[in-house]
């Protein structure tokens, strides 16, 4: 049993972490602004310490860009081939939930706002927006599969929609008032790099958003603190969004975690 010294650190981990992790320290030292602060060593230690809590979730191909070039692939056969678009993330009860979010807050938005969708997938989020009576809608995502389906979609619907293929780690070409995300963030915590990469996502949908505009976010990976933490260099927590329960051990958690954040 190794002794933890005055601050509850291991040494193993502190040295693992300045000689082996220092870059991606170092910038995690960046975001939460330790290194400018006045009273660095307290600032140091604090960060180090959530460094230390914060754990990434681990590569899987869920985070690659050839497992949803291939599941889409097969889920555009199946749109051709019988009208299927595929797999709803996280369910019909979600949707409806995002979509009476943005119901009761058109005094904020307007049915005319930018809206984008990123990592849109089938695109049937914006599907459900349009028939609500949004008109300015864009999806965009890695997978030009997804793309050619969330078209294809939208051709059979009817609905004028702007769809693209983009990988928001290289950024947008473009300014939105509302970004909302479900299940891309989730998507780019299971890639290489996962800390880079889930920064470079947070500073481009920082920057493609208009001031004061919203990010609306729906993770299964991730809790409402933890996203709080992610985020909070660059945004601020608007609101959370009730979401089902489950109930473990005599604790209470959340199936998914819905947020919007709102632009500093």
């Amino acid at each position: 049993m190794h002794e933890m010294d005055s601050f509850g650190l291991y040494p193993a981990s502190l040295g693992k972490i300045l000689f082996i992790e220092q870059p991606q320290f170092l910038r995690f030292l960046y975001v939460n602004q330790a290194i400018s602060s006045k009273n660095f060593v307290t600032s140091f230690w604090k960060s180090l310490q959530r460094y230390l809590e914060m754990e990434e979730l681990g590569e899987c191909e869920l985070g690659t860009h050839k497992y949803w070039e291939i599941r889409y692939n097969n889920e555009l056969k199946e749109f051709k081939n019988n009208g299927d678009p595929g797999e709803i993330w996280f369910g019909e009860d979600i949707v409806d939930r995002i979509l009476r979010w943005f119901g009761k807050n058109l005094d904020k938005i307007g049915k005319n706002s930018k809206i984008l969708d990123v990592g849109c997938g089938n695109g049937m989020l914006l599907i459900d927006m349009s028939n609500e009576g949004f008109t300015n809608l864009y999806g965009v995502d890695y997978s030009l599969q997804a793309i050619e389906l969330a078209k294809s979609i939208a051709d059979k619907h009817t609905k004028n929609i702007n769809y693209s293929v983009c990988d928001i780690l290289s950024g947008l070409n473009d300014i939105f008032f509302i970004i909302h995300d479900k299940g891309t963030y989730d998507a780019i915590s299971l890639s290489k790099n996962s800390f880079n990469n889930r920064n470079k996502y947070i500073e481009n949908v920082f920057e493609c958003l208009e001031d004061n505009g919203y990010l609306f976010i729906t993770s299964c990976n991730w809790t409402q603190s933890e996203l709080e933490q992610h985020f909070i260099n660059k945004f601020i927590l608007f609101e959370v969004i009730p979401t089902p329960q489950f109930k473990f051990g005599g604790k209470i958690g959340n199936v998914v975690t819905s947020v919007v954040f709102k632009k500093k």
